[in-house]
């Protein structure tokens, strides 16, 4: 890293209808430097990159970039490209039925006089993944490798366009922490090259571990940039939440009562290899008032175990018996599920838990139209827009207002919405999915406190969370899942990391034996 400044936003505002996304923002990033942005969700980090990469072209923001000395005025994301600024986003942009070679070169293709040379594409293919510490075949399709590695397909998608700065948005979000891990060492190696990069992030420990600078935004404004010597998660949530966060979890004293909700001798197999057995015999009981929370690593079973339940939305040959209230219920269609008490969050909100194109107001109430319909079961437009309104304010979704479109708001407004579409259908059990995954603390915050207070009603609540303090901050009791079988159960107040994770690898250790 040098401090030779190579790119410097000044001033930027961007205005969206009702909204002033960016007010006067800077941002001044070192050449070869990883330079982290963060802030709240809604906070203006992505829109602020979006401006930068020209996928909001000049004009339709105020404010100046200046890129290696020279003012920059992008029409289109083509533009910054040519200069070297890449831009991945979030939500991979990767075509799952085409090859891996396919997806790096398409809109840069290997072509001699006009026809694609296959040969060269495979060739150079085969340079960038080993760049990225991949060693797939070229041909391999996209829908046949894992999350992680399409995050590294798309990094070489980007070393295949020059790149000089890279501009990465929640890399890690969808990835394991082994996957987390090897895309950080990367980012230090590109550094180490003299590549400059901005990382926006909700994990403060990964910024902790690779940025060189820190800038936060809230509310569409830069508040600091600090370095290195000066990050600590404290200073960064206090700029980022405008208040010190000295207790990350609210808190609450449990009141459990008798048994709402048990699942006994669950076993599901694999839609697509049924000879393989997925879930193996669970037993799980949720009280009446209690938070109780499923812990284990990546694959260990823990969303197709949800997902079976909730409807047989995943899974054939399943088998067991699901008791709500002491009965014995038919939860085989979502339908029978919601209509029994059970409500579930999914954790891909973007595909399954929103309608992106549709505005708050229907996503609110499409689980429980009765709710909103007259006698003759016409909707009332009226009585809907009045609870559409109502948990609005109950979950303080922040939006222009309730015909905003989800697809616009933050990640975590758009799980405040999930939220209240299952509250609405009044559910006795909700099962939460990564309730807080890609959302920032601030929002976690009020996520954890809608939980709580959900328990002080009497519901009882299930969350599957892949972050291990988040399930030691919230919940009354822990599920440890390792590999479809129960390997643990803690009391919370006596479970910690090292207790789950003793009980995971015991669990692999008997299930290997």
């Amino acid at each position: 890293m040098t401090d030779k400044t190579i790119l410097e936003m000044r001033d930027i505002t961007k205005t969206f209808p009702g909204v002033k996304a960016l007010s006067n923002v800077n941002l001044n990033v070192r050449e070869g430097e990883i330079h982290a942005i963060v802030g709240e969700n809604g906070a203006g980090k992505s829109t602020l990159m979006k401006v930068l990469s020209g996928v909001y072209p000049v004009g339709t923001y105020d404010g100046e970039i200046r890129y290696d000395g020279n003012e920059c005025r992008f029409a289109g994301i083509h533009d910054s490209e040519r200069v070297g600024i890449v831009i991945i986003h979030q939500e991979l942009a990767l075509v799952p039925l085409l090859s891996i070679a396919e997806n790096i070169f398409l809109g840069n293709e290997q072509a001699r006089f006009g026809i694609i040379d296959w040969n060269l594409a495979r060739k150079r293919a085969s340079e960038l993944l080993r760049k990225v510490g991949l060693r797939e075949n070229p041909d391999t399709l996209i829908t046949n490798i894992g999350t992680g590695k399409q995050q590294l397909v798309e990094i070489a998608k980007a070393l295949a366009k020059e790149v000089k700065l890279l501009i990465l948005d929640e890399p890690t979000a969808s990835l394991s922490e082994k996957d987390s891990a090897a895309l950080l060492d990367l980012l230090l190696e590109f550094k180490r090259q003299g590549m400059t990069s901005i990382l926006i992030s909700h994990k403060l420990n990964e910024i902790k571990k690779v940025a060189d600078r820190v800038t936060v935004i809230r509310d569409g404004q830069t508040i600091e940039t600090m370095d290195k010597a000066d990050v600590s998660e404290d200073r960064i949530i206090t700029s980022m939440v405008g208040r010190t966060m000295d207790d990350r979890y609210p808190s609450r004293t449990p009141s459990v009562g008798e048994t709402i909700f048990e699942v006994k001798n669950w076993s599901v197999h694999h839609p697509l290899h049924p000879e393989r057995q997925v879930i193996k015999g669970i037993n799980l009981k949720v009280g009446k008032g209690e938070v109780v929370g499923i812990a284990g690593l990546m694959g260990a079973g823990r969303t197709e175990f949800a997902m079976s339940v909730f409807g047989r939305t995943y899974g054939t040959n399943i088998s067991g018996e699901v008791w709500l209230h002491g009965k014995k219920t038919d939860t085989s269609t979502v339908r029978k599920a919601v209509a029994s008490g059970l409500a579930y969050a999914t954790e891909d909100r973007k595909v399954y838990g929103l309608n992106l194109i549709d505005h708050i107001k229907h996503n609110v109430s499409i689980a429980n139209l009765p709710g909103v319909s007259s006698r003759s079961g016409v909707i009332d437009d009226m009585k809907e827009l009045n609870v559409a309104n109502e948990y609005r304010r109950k979950t303080n979704i922040r939006s222009s207002s309730v015909y905003q479109v989800a697809g616009n708001l933050s990640g975590g407004n758009q799980q405040k919405v999930v939220l209240s579409k299952w509250l609405f259908a009044n559910p006795d059990v909700l099962i939460l999915d990564e309730p807080t995954r890609g959302i920032d603390v601030g929002a976690k915050y009020e996520i954890y406190t809608i939980i709580n207070r959900l328990a002080d009603e009497g519901r009882g609540i299930l969350v599957i969370s892949s972050e291990m303090p988040e399930l030691l901050g919230i919940c009354d009791r822990i599920y440890v899942l390792s590999e479809g079988r129960i390997v643990g159960e803690l009391a919370g107040h006596e479970a910690n990391q090292e207790k789950i994770m003793r009980a995971i690898v015991r669990g692999e250790e008997r299930g290997a034996s």
